[in-house]
């Protein structure tokens, strides 16, 4: 039993140290309110938002009405915030690289989009577009609060307010079945 608590003990005093040198993908950053590094951040926003184009795009195809509708404003919009991140890196003001295909876990939800149909595919989608503007939100806050480039802190707080409605609208799917 003693063993237990010390180990427990153990775990939770280095939790905090060990999750700064942790991925922003394990999401313990996000459970711990840890602020991401700069290049955690602009990869996790860069691969949330080829996420989010290519969901969409499979919900303007495939969705209801009011899925399609969605899809076409969060095509529109991670498009707008794609455009932005790329141009803050390449112009140098931010020290990070992009990257150029989806994670595995991003990978295989797309996957499981594409392989679905009607109701299915309703379901799937509205869960996984809750989940994901769940995670922004969080990923931004967390910049915007704490992140150590101004420019990328600055944009991430004024980007915040839409990934907000984002989030409100894609919980707004899921009441409506």
């Amino acid at each position: 039993m003693k063993r237990t608590i010390i180990a427990i003990s153990c775990l939770v005093l280095a939790g905090p140290a060990l999750a700064q040198s942790i991925g922003e993908k394990t999401g313990v950053n996000s459970a711990l309110g840890i602020t991401p590094s700069t290049e955690d951040f602009v990869k996790q926003v860069a691969i949330s938002d080829m996420f989010e184009l290519q969901s969409n795009k499979l919900g303007e195809e495939k969705g209801n009405a009011q899925q399609k509708s969605f899809a076409a404003q969060m095509v529109k919009d991670h498009t707008k915030t794609s455009s932005e991140l790329k141009s803050m890196v390449e112009s140098g003001k931010i020290k990070a690289q992009l990257p150029t295909a989806l994670d595995s876990a991003h990978q295989s939800k797309l996957d499981k989009l594409k392989g679905a149909q009607g109701k299915d595919f309703s379901a799937d989608f509205d869960d996984m577009q809750v989940s994901a503007h769940k995670d922004a939100v969080s990923l931004f806050e967390r910049y915007a609060k704490g992140g150590d480039n101004p420019e990328l802190k600055d944009w991430a707080g004024k980007t915040l307010p839409a990934l907000q409605h984002h989030l409100d609208m894609a919980q707004n799917l899921t009441k409506v079945k």
